[in-house]
């Protein structure tokens, strides 16, 4: 939706130099952008490249003060942040698009507020709750007792096993499965056969979670599955049962996760990292692309980053590498 610079100003609590009802429609790369669209710099070598696109406005910092270009802009302090907060503005819902479209099946005993879009195919159990601004996308299952909180937004195709909570402003992907069964079965001894161990308990999802296409996350064996506020998770990333997750993690694609790890909060991790059952990574620790952890092992240390399987510090990791290749010339 198009919005004056001037609004776009006042959200971001920037200072406007310039045009503040030029109206500003979405947003663009410098070098694709069109009139109506709002680019960004974060340092002064690429400004000049910003003013003489064709984009309506700029998002830059305190360097742009001494520009003298008719164009308009905004200045913050974190331009890429402000950036992007003014993407997730502007393509923000118009009011009065909510709806439930004819196709979809809701059960009688669902809780759906007024400003709930439910869209083609969508089948919505019994028991749910859905909270105000949240959107189900074409062909979504949500199961029995679910609850949604306010300003969701469910792609096409996403399945929420039966009693799963999800918090404030989650996000999940296209074919994103929450609450399945985890992967947990009792040996007969006698008889070699393996026999399913309950998988009955909770997932909850807290506030501001984003989950990425094709992910899944099992609920709890007999405890709680939780995924703290403001986690971001990419794409084909496996969670499994009694995993806790905490704020502000962000995990790459192909990550695996084993039973009752917990992960806290601030942490990084790479692509096709794999994390053994009950393993603790814990606050602000960094996990390089397709690092190991095995059963039972404790990663410490804040803004340190492991690599490696099994995983140790970089500065480790790369002395041994040094040492085994030296070897090897000797050979």
């Amino acid at each position: 939706m198009k919005r004056t610079l001037k609004e776009l100003a006042e959200f971001l609590q920037g200072t406007l130099v310039g045009d503040g009802s030029a109206e500003i429609a979405t947003v663009a790369s410098i070098q694709s952008a069109r009139h109506g669209d709002l680019v960004f710099v974060e340092d002064a070598k690429n400004l000049s490249k910003a003013l003489v696109s064709q984009a309506t406005a700029v998002i830059a910092g305190g360097f742009a003060r001494a520009s003298r270009s008719a164009k308009p802009l905004l200045m913050v302090s974190q331009p890429r942040l402000a950036f992007a907060r003014a993407a997730a503005w502007l393509d923000s819902p118009t009011s009065g698009s909510s709806g439930i479209h004819s196709s979809a099946v809701i059960d009688p005993s669902a809780k759906l507020v007024k400003t709930v879009t439910i869209e083609e195919r969508a089948v919505i159990r019994a028991h749910v709750e859905i909270g105000e601004g949240s959107r189900v996308g074409a062909g979504c299952i949500i199961g029995l007792n679910v609850k949604i909180g306010k300003d969701c937004r469910l792609y096409p195709n996403v399945t929420i096993y039966p009693g799963a909570t999800l918090g404030d402003r989650v996000v999940l992907h296209a074919g994103v499965v929450l609450g399945s069964d985890g992967f947990g079965y009792v040996r007969d001894a006698q008889s070699g056969r393996y026999e399913k161990f309950p998988q009955i308990g909770k997932l909850i999802i807290e506030d501001d979670v984003e989950i990425g296409a094709n992910s899944t996350v099992d609920r709890g064996a007999l405890d709680v599955t939780r995924i703290r506020r403001g986690t971001k998770i990419d794409n084909l990333v496996h969670v499994g049962h009694n995993v806790d997750i905490g704020e502000d993690v962000v995990i790459a694609a192909q990550t695996g996760l084993s039973g009752s790890a917990v992960v806290e909060s601030g942490v990084i991790i790479g692509g096709q990292v794999g994390i053994a059952d009950h393993v603790r990574i814990e606050k602000g620790a960094i996990l390089g692309a397709q690092s190991g952890i095995p059963s039972n092992k404790v990663i410490r240390g804040k803004g340190v980053v492991f690599w490696g399987t099994p995983a140790r510090p970089i500065k480790e990791y790369l002395k041994q590498l040094a040492a085994l290749a030296k070897i090897a010339r000797k050979g």
